[in-house]
């Protein structure tokens, strides 16, 4: 009998070549239906989510492509990076700008599948994570190839999965995908070497230097989220819909590029919203301070649990956001010490109501009427029980009960002996 029977556990996945048949059977047919939808072969109820790809990306493309930043248009709100993935469909010239920008969205995805299968296979090792990205991501409709975080979330992956045994490499993919949107940075929260920390700082000053000496406006994105108000699908927003049925006289309008609240009181939510995410942030910094026991699945454990804290807590909470999550959850259950199985399955719940209020009835969620003010109570409640389980089960499984917060010196060195034992 094997140690994994002897302690419970269901043996390894299978490495030979047929074990994965059936998730490509099943990822093959999802992601040519998602094709089909984005191409505008079958039509997609709501509407139209491509119009971001053909008009606002293809509008970004032509000014990047003149040497500048679009700094000048509100709805710019990314790091600079962010113009690789704007001007990527310009590899393949043979194709129009949106059908090349679908090809790579579908690549990306295609990318993440490789990564998972590799860290899905092995000693303590599951292709349930492998399975969660093929089933999960297309809950979404076809959002996920109509916006370009898809291939931010490739970075995200191939960052997590080098970090186990290549910390610097790691790094370096993490400050890459810093500087393509921000939330990649959060991956750094359970990274427990200094050469992955280092790595990263050097690879985004490196890449800032190289971006801010290229073209100007580069970093206009810093100040150009300051007078965004509440978005209506962000957990704030839903205070803001309750008060539309108690005579609140706010508007929703398309503002920076997407749809928010504006009026009365809409500046102390947003300021909710921040208190909420520095408190999150301070969780974090604690929970550093007083883990103790790092594994192999703390990594990816960890920055799954920070980016659901931090999107939850947002103003914004995009249904691309998702794309982040199911990626990141999915890295986490390619190993079998995870204990993140549980708000995974919330995330992926989370998905498939997201797809119903955006885009689908997304019409209802903007007048706040009683359907779409519950599709938002329980895609929201669905990320916030996820984050809460996260984050307990992070604490649970790398805090020992009781113990004292150790020294920086001596916290330090108890990672660096975890992380390589």
């Amino acid at each position: 009998m094997t140690d994994a029977r002897r302690a419970g556990h269901p043996p390894a996945a299978p490495a030979g070549p047929h074990a994965p048949a059936g998730l490509l059977a099943v990822w093959g047919v999802t992601r040519l239906v998602l094709l089909l939808w984005v191409f505008g072969v079958w039509t997609f109820p709501g509407p139209d989510v491509t119009g971001d790809v053909s008009v606002i990306y293809q509008g970004w493309y032509d000014v990047l492509r003149s040497g500048t930043f679009p700094g000048t248009d509100v709805t710019w709100q990314y790091p600079p990076g962010a113009a690789l993935a704007i001007l990527a469909p310009g590899l393949l010239p043979f194709l129009g700008y949106a059908s090349a920008f679908f090809v790579l969205a579908f690549l990306a995805d295609l990318l993440v599948l490789v990564l998972l299968l590799r860290a899905g296979t092995g000693p303590d090792r599951l292709r349930r994570g492998a399975w969660l990205w093929v089933a999960g991501l297309p809950l979404l409709g076809p959002t996920v190839y109509a916006r370009y975080d898809v291939m931010v979330t490739a970075v995200a992956v191939a960052a997590l999965v080098a970090g186990v045994r290549h910390p610097r490499v790691a790094g370096v993919l993490i400050g890459f995908g810093a500087l393509l949107k921000v939330w990649p940075a959060l991956l750094l929260a359970g990274a427990v070497r200094r050469r992955a920390w280092g790595a990263a700082a050097v690879s985004a000053a490196v890449l800032a230097g190289a971006f801010a000496l290229a073209a100007p406006g580069a970093f206009a994105f810093l100040t150009s989220q300051r007078d965004r108000g509440t978005e209506v699908e962000s957990l704030g927003g839903l205070v803001l819909h309750v008060a539309r049925h108690t005579g609140w006289d706010g508007r929703v309008l398309l503002h920076y590029g997407s749809m928010e609240f504006l009026g009365p009181y809409v500046h102390e939510v947003s300021t909710a919203a921040q208190v909420l995410t520095a408190l999150a942030f301070g969780w974090l910094l604690l929970w550093r301070l007083r883990a103790r026991r790092y594994g192999p699945a703390t990594l990816a454990d960890a920055a799954f649990t920070a980016v659901l804290l931090f999107t939850v807590t947002s103003r914004v909470i995009s249904p691309q956001y998702l794309v982040w999550l199911v990626g990141l959850a999915a890295v986490c259950l390619c190993f079998r010490a995870s204990r993140m199985l549980p708000p995974a399955l919330l995330v992926a719940a989370a998905s498939a109501v997201t797809v119903l209020e955006f885009p689908v009835w997304f019409a209802h969620v903007v007048a706040s009427d009683p359907l779409g003010m519950a599709l938002l109570f329980v895609r929201n409640g669905l990320l916030v029980a996820a984050a809460v389980v996260a984050a307990v089960r992070l604490w649970r499984s790398t805090v020992p009960e009781g113990a004292p917060a150790p020294l920086p010196g001596q916290a330090a060195r108890t990672r660096e002996t975890s992380a390589s034992s």
